[in-house]
């Protein structure tokens, strides 16, 4: 007996024709059709719809298929329903977001999954950070990181999904919890979450959308600069000094040391543009907390990462050597902890 298999693609084709056919009213062709690198708990496609003569520049987000049918996904990550509801109402309040167009269903067989419009740029940090047509770029990616995310913190609550709430007291908690479950010593990361614990800022008295992973390599830009902001499926609401001191984790600086706002710029311009933007003074003490708390949360995902590959639970190259990073954000805590004394 012959046993016929569909691949992937075609698989994504079929299900992005009949989907896009619904949206746009009329019989898709999909070419162009490639998973983009990148993005190992989501998948992202990139493709055109052809309707009716039109071609429409998509892309897909979907959870990746397992041989139990779907990938268990991080504890705090949304799901695709909620995640395209934060990014219609992200866009819908005018961040520079990718236009989020329609979910799939369930008969279009690619688990939960949306579709978007492609924006142009890229995304690869070591290229914005050194290649010559980004020169320009490179001036200005600060200051547009700023007011971008005081976009993100201004969008109104109440067009969002219910979102979980979380605060600097809870974060700290779920990073206690974590770092506890892998039943190591990890004296540099205790000391860390001790130092935390003590000097918790007061909780924000409205809470605002956060982004959850607002950092260079989350984000889109080309020669002008920043085009869209991407990766939502950790969007809750919370202090929004948290995503500044995110950007700001030496780990995100990828190489550019003396530049914290991502590789671009001082800590000084991005808080001067985010308040110029309509986000608020920014409290140096408290942006520096979370840059203390985002480099613990790195290192932890980093020992996490390895553990999965340690234990055998998944046998990856990719996760061996992100856990190997885990030792430079413990340098990186001392420095750190040693600037706040």
């Amino acid at each position: 007996m012959t046993v016929h298999t569909v691949n992937e693609p075609d698989l994504v084709a079929t299900g992005l024709a009949a989907a896009s056919s619904r949206h746009f009213g009329g019989p898709a062709a999909i070419e162009g059709l490639r998973r983009e690198s990148g993005g190992a708990s989501r998948q992202t496609w990139s493709f055109d719809a052809v309707v009716g003569g039109q071609r429409h520049a998509l892309i897909l987000r979907r959870d990746p298929p397992t041989a139990g049918g779907r990938e268990k996904a991080s504890a705090t990550a949304l799901d695709r329903p909620t995640e395209f509801a934060v990014l219609r109402a992200a866009f819908a309040g005018g961040v520079r977001a990718p236009e989020p167009l329609f979910e799939l269903d369930s008969a279009d067989g690619l688990g939960e999954a949306f579709v978007m419009r492609r924006v142009g740029g890229i995304a690869i940090a070591r290229k914005l950070l050194r290649d010559p047509p980004y020169a320009e770029a490179r001036a200005r990616i600060a200051g547009q990181l700023g007011e971008i995310v005081a976009r993100i913190h201004a969008v109104d609550t109440a067009s969002l999904p219910p979102l979980p709430h979380r605060e600097a007291a809870d974060q700290v908690a779920a990073l206690r919890a974590v770092l506890d479950s892998l039943d190591q010593p990890q004296p540099v990361f205790e000391l860390a979450l001790s130092w935390l614990d003590r000097r918790r800022p007061a909780p924000t008295g409205r809470a605002r959308l956060v982004h959850g992973d607002f950092r260079t390599g989350n984000y889109l830009a080309d020669e002008s600069g920043v085009t869209a902001i991407l990766d939502w499926e950790g969007a809750h609401l919370g202090d929004p000094v948290e995503d500044l001191g995110w950007l700001c984790v030496k780990s995100w600086r990828f190489g550019a040391v003396d530049k914290p706002a991502g590789g671009f710029g001082s800590r000084a311009e991005l808080w001067s543009s985010y308040a110029d933007a309509g986000g608020g003074a920014v409290d140096p003490a408290r942006a520096h907390w979370w840059e203390v708390f985002g480099t613990v949360r790195w290192g932890v995902i980093c020992l996490t990462q390895a553990w999965r590959h340690l234990s055998g639970s998944v046998k990856s190259m990719e996760l061996a050597s992100i856990g190997r990073r885990a030792v430079e954000t413990e340098v990186d805590l001392l420095q750190l902890l040693k600037e706040a004394r």
